[in-house]
């Protein structure tokens, strides 16, 4: 099991409890590099309009925020069904 897959693993399993930098690893292996980057908020270019949307944000004591990890698997879960059409 890669490196990538067992993110994906324990974010479906404990969402509250990801490190921020596991999730900003994951989503630039899935969407690329942020938009910006420099600010907060890390902002992932996608090949749809709207939701679910991939912006992510730093938590309290490195984590990432749970509300945005469920987006972010969304966002994965819609990411293979485009690629498997």
């Amino acid at each position: 099991m890669s490196k990538i897959e067992k993110i994906v693993k324990e974010m479906r399993k404990s969402p509250q409890n990801v490190r921020f930098s596991d999730l900003a690893a994951l989503c630039s292996h899935y969407f690329g590099k942020p938009k910006n980057n420099g600010t907060s908020h890390h902002v992932y270019k996608t090949p749809w309009l709207g939701d679910p949307r991939v912006n992510i944000q730093k938590g309290k004591g490195g984590k990432a925020k749970a509300y945005q990890v469920k987006q972010v698997l969304a966002a994965i879960a819609k990411m293979e069904d485009i690629q498997d059409d």
